[in-house]
């Protein structure tokens, strides 16, 4: 089979990206970020069966050399290392342009020197800001509402510009809202669970209004691996979305339900985003992902929320509940 590298392998998306396409088979090199305590992140937690299989590449997106080193002898890669969360884009821009437009240059760049023959370069649906019309498909036009969404509008850029003059064989993969176990609690969901399973009465949240559409993180996976599948696919920007939205506060109220009814909810302003960079609302089409693959979401939002309620009962140790994760 195809060697596919995976770069952000040790992410909530990129682990379990790299743990299914070791499941189907294909030859992987998962590309982890350096540090010296030689931690790969959510790998670690990988079944032995599954990780014997897995070859580590540990290094910095950021550096070109160490990419480059990293895509020899590949056919593919996948490319979802990033810096995500959006509250920390306003504190550190200066590192979401170096990670995240840089980064993503350094895999183009050296995946035309090397005739790599597929490159998936993981987008947002953040890139859309808020939605001007629903639902949202890949025509819609681009807002940079925050640091962290200017920063994957201009990697987007960089690789559609690579297709355009190079014909690299780019992919761009929009990715709506995605959770799941192993999701970190900067994340709305995470957030909400870890805080009831703690025994919290009074839940933090910021915004309630807006809405998402939330995808399972197996489903985002199965998104990736279909559209790898399809030669349909080069030179597309696909959406992978559930055509369905949930407000914030219909999320909260239903997750207190099923988890505590006592509790309720409390605004923290720490967690609210300045007013013209929130991105009210989020509704995806999958109009095009279904017309060019053979994607369709598999899981349920209650099934999805069920999983990772079980995952974060089980994990509960590993969040710091009390401390506001930017």
């Amino acid at each position: 089979m195809e060697k596919i590298l995976v770069t952000g392998a040790d992410g909530f998306i990129g682990s379990h990206l790299t743990e299914e396409l070791v499941r189907r088979g294909y030859n992987v090199k998962a590309f982890v970020y350096y540090n010296s305590f030689n931690n790969w992140g959510w790998l670690d937690t990988t079944p032995k069966e599954i990780l014997d299989e897995i070859e580590i590449f540990q290094g910095d997106i950021r550096d070109p050399n160490g990419v480059r080193e990293a895509m020899k002898d590949v056919n593919a890669v996948f490319h979802l290392a990033a810096l995500i969360a959006i509250p920390f884009s306003y504190h550190s821009p200066d590192t979401y342009v170096d990670t995240n437009i840089k980064g993503t240059l350094n895999v183009l760049q050296a995946a035309r020197d090397m005739n790599i023959e597929r490159i998936l370069v993981t987008s947002t649906s953040e890139v859309y800001g808020t939605a001007q019309y629903v639902p949202i498909d890949e025509h819609h036009p681009y807002q940079g509402q925050s640091p962290y969404s200017a920063t994957k509008i201009g990697a987007d850029r960089l690789a559609e510009s690579f297709y355009r003059s190079f014909d690299l064989p780019v992919t761009i993969v929009r990715p709506f809202n995605t959770y799941g176990p192993r999701q970190s609690a900067r994340a709305v969901i995470p957030t909400i669970i870890t805080q009831l399973l703690a025994g919290k009465t009074e839940i933090k949240l910021g915004a309630l209004t807006p809405t998402r559409d939330f995808n399972y993180v197996l489903d985002t996976v199965n998104g990736f691996i279909e559209i790898y599948k399809s030669k349909k696919t080069i030179g597309e920007e696909i959406n992978i979305a559930t055509q369905k939205e949930i407000s914030i506060g219909q999320l909260a109220e239903e997750l207190i339900r099923q988890i505590n009814p006592n509790a309720k909810i409390i605004c923290d302003e720490e967690r609210l985003r300045p007013e013209k960079s929130e991105v009210n609302r989020l509704l995806g089409s999958n109009s095009k992902i279904r017309e060019l693959t053979n994607w369709k979401a598999k899981y349920t939002f209650e099934e999805g929320l069920a999983e990772t309620i079980e995952f974060l009962k089980n994990n509960l140790d590993k969040y710091k509940i009390d401390i506001y994760n930017l």
